[in-house]
């Protein structure tokens, strides 16, 4: 894949119209050679055609958080991007200067990417060591999980623990000359621990993940593990979690691990049930760095049917013995939807991020000084700036700038250096510069504002068609449509794909508030995608007997409930499950960690207990209404909980149901990823434009779908509804 940067620097470098400091080519070729990449320049007609396919969506290098050093002159970072040949992820660590003049410098290989049992990458984290000349990770190697140090020089890079246990957590002293660190069973223990089941049976109860393989069924630390439910829902976690952490010391360099006794063991990181318990329990809070001050984001005001108050008010207290909260009483952090905050090193000031609703969830900082009481803009994106794709991560911080990483709709990630007293903004690393520059030729979004008939507000982001002449198919997705957008939230439909294939593709973020009755959350969602078909319907933009729609996780019960309550779809795909019986049945041993979240959030009990609502809710009840063609692709470990929805419908040749082995809740393997893209664009394609692709291997799957098609026509003829 070709790679290009673009290095801001303090001289020479120029200025975009977004007002972001870029390198001259020149010094953007010399970065390139460092780095050893080839660029290639552009030849011939400059409005040729530009295509994004599925492909390049899947291979975009990500970051994760940056982390400025203790001089505030260099920033480390980490970049993850697939690599559909191995079916694995690449990370590499880099060390960059803040002042942009050079090049990032490739410190270290990161290892595999670390996954929650959702299937959700872990965020990295490093710490640098005093005096600058290291930085320390946890990195999956060999299969195992150890902390490593990577020259910051890009000397070379070596194992710190070398523990016979997966590390868990570590610190660094003060003065950088030993590490603590915690780790849990031994890794032959727990391989032991699964032998010993597998050849003497697993006895099923409370927490065996029932409708799971239950053998090393799923790759979440770096190896193929046997899990067990954890905590509430779903939870998951390995076999021997549940055993205590062991705290270890180690003198650096090259010392031995000693165990630590308990007096040693360093104090947890505070939560907010350690706060004064007058307090209103904060849901973020920030210690001052080599300080006492703690600056907390506190949920205020009445809830009224939503399961968290509505606004969010920013506060700091003196220490976390204090019960006098002094709270910002600035325009700019109050009625604002404040989502992060740390601590500007060595000031007064409060740092804090706004993620605005109205702007589709685009990005401001603000500076807040906690002895003034003043606030002061710092400034405002278009998108995400943050520690990564995740919106409440935090930027790395200085005393005098921020690194962030930078990205919207149509435009993928970098990194930018932000400075804290003017707001300048210069592009330190931009390893995806081809394809934002494709994107924004043949692939541009723009922020789309509507309210639906009972005057809720919504946005999303919309790629139109291209070549379309006249009203076009619309594409719609459901939940979350924050930064870089690949396919919608879990990376399933390729919207600028869509697009360029004359698809208009819409992403619509689910608004703040998490309704507690389910009949009102999914009604909200579907009044949103109803109302955006007739806005667009009416202007001409779409065909409103031309509407898809795809989901993932709360997507897919948006999805679900919009094929029930309307006519609005023409086809739809779905990634995720439904509510229906069978999650009962799989998890009726698991008393009130699964039926206290059934209760509060859906207000059921098992079918028996609650049919009437189980009959409002769950898809199988509704089979008669749900009259488009639908297309599953599903996770190895969920698919059984949607077999009373998926079946029926491939039994009457109106569905396909797809599933991908040792997968979780999120599909992560790239090749898994790859063919669910392409698979996405080739059903809409089909049944929204009539489109064929002519490859020969894709000739048995445009048979089934016309035999589909015709079995459809059919159900319309019998019912009076006549064809599509």
């Amino acid at each position: 894949m070709e790679v290009s940067h673009r290095l801001g620097g303090r001289t020479g470098a120029c200025k975009g119209s977004d007002g972001v400091r870029r390198a001259p080519v020149k010094r953007i070729l010399q970065a390139a050679a460092v780095l050893g990449i080839a660029v290639m320049p552009v030849l011939g007609n400059a409005s040729r055609a530009v295509e994004v396919p599925p492909r390049r969506l899947l291979e975009v290098v990500d970051f994760g958080p940056p982390v400025v050093s203790p001089d505030g002159k260099r920033v480390a970072f980490r970049t993850e991007q697939a690599s559909i040949e191995r079916n694995a992820w690449d990370t590499v660590w880099y060390v960059q200067d803040m002042d942009g003049n050079a090049p990032p410098r490739r410190v270290a290989d990161g290892g595999i990417p670390l996954r929650d049992a959702a299937g959700g990458p872990l965020a990295t984290s490093v710490v640098w060591s005093p005096d600058g000349r290291w930085i320390h990770y946890i990195a999956v190697m060999d299969g195992k999980i150890d902390v490593w140090r990577a020259a910051a020089d890009g000397w070379g890079a070596e194992p710190v623990t070398r523990d016979a246990a997966d590390v868990r957590g570590f610190s660094l002293s003060r003065d950088g000359r030993s590490m603590i660190y915690r780790v849990g069973a031994t890794r032959a223990q727990v391989v032991a621990a699964e032998q010993d089941e597998y050849d003497r049976g697993i006895r099923i109860d409370r927490k065996v993940p029932v409708g799971h393989n239950l053998f090393r069924s799923l790759d979440i630390q770096g190896r193929r593990a046997t899990q067990r439910y954890e905590g509430m829902w779903f939870g998951l976690a390995p076999l021997l979690a549940d055993l205590p952490d062991q705290w270890k010391i180690i003198d650096l360099p090259g010392g031995e691990a000693k165990d630590l006794t308990a007096s040693a063991r360093p104090a947890p990181p505070l939560e907010p049930s350690g706060l004064a318990g007058v307090l209103p329990r904060p849901w973020k809070l920030a210690v001052e760095p080599e300080g006492s001050r703690i600056a907390l984001l506190t949920r205020v005001g009445e809830a009224e049917g939503m399961r968290e108050p509505p606004h969010v008010q920013l506060a700091v207290l003196s220490d976390r013995t204090s019960t006098q909260p002094v709270i910002c009483g600035s325009a700019l952090c109050t009625g604002r939807a404040v989502s992060g905050i740390q601590w500007r090193p060595g000031s007064d000031e409060v740092l804090f991020t706004v993620t605005d609703p109205e702007a589709g969830f685009a990005q401001s900082i603000f500076r807040w000084n906690v002895r003034t009481g003043e606030a002061h803009p710092v400034v405002a994106a278009g998108g995400l700036l943050s520690g990564g794709r995740d919106r409440f991560s935090a930027c790395g911080v200085s005393a005098v700038a921020l690194a962030c990483v930078a990205a919207e709709a149509d435009r993928p990630p970098r990194l930018e250096r932000v400075d804290l007293a003017t707001g300048a903004r210069q592009v330190l690393f931009e390893p995806n510069e081809s394809l934002a520059s494709d994107m924004a030729s043949a692939a541009p979004a723009r922020l789309l504002r509507w309210t639906d008939a009972e005057g809720n507000a919504f946005t999303g982001q919309l790629f139109e068609a291209q070549g379309v002449g006249g009203p076009a198919p619309l594409f719609v997705t459901y939940y979350s449509c924050t930064g870089f957008l690949r396919g919608g939230t879990g990376d399933e439909w390729p919207l600028a794909s869509l697009a360029a294939n004359g698809i208009s593709a819409l992403c619509i973020t689910d608004p703040p508030g998490y309704i507690l009755d389910p009949v009102e959350r999914y009604g909200r969602g579907v009044s949103a995608v109803r109302a955006a078909v007739d806005l667009l319907a009416s202007e001409g933009k779409v065909d409103r007997s031309k509407v898809g729609m795809g989901g993932f996780s709360f997507g897919s019960e948006v999805t679900y409930q919009t094929l029930m309550r309307s006519d609005l779809l023409a086809a739809a795909s779905v990634a995720s499950t439904s509510i229906e019986p069978n999650y009962v049945l799989f998890s009726t041993l698991r008393d009130d960690a699964f039926f206290g979240s059934l209760r509060s959030l859906w207000g059921l009990g098992t079918p028996e207990e609650t049919p009437d609502r189980w009959r409002t809710l769950s898809p199988i009840y509704h089979l008669d209404r749900i009259r488009a063609p639908m297309l599953f692709q599903l996770a190895e470990q969920e698919y059984l909980f949607s077999l009373g929805l998926s079946l029926p419908l491939v039994r009457r040749s109106q569905a396909e149901l797809y599933v991908f082995p040792n997968e979780p809740h999120q599909k992560f393997q790239p090749r898994h990823k790859l063919a669910v893209y392409e698979r996405n664009l080739d059903w809409f394609r089909f049944w929204l434009r009539g489109d064929e692709d002519s490859h020969p291997a894709k000739a048995e799957q445009y048979a089934r779908w016309h035999a589909m098609r015709t079995a459809g026509d059919e159900r319309a003829k019998v019912e009076g509804l006549g064809g599509p």
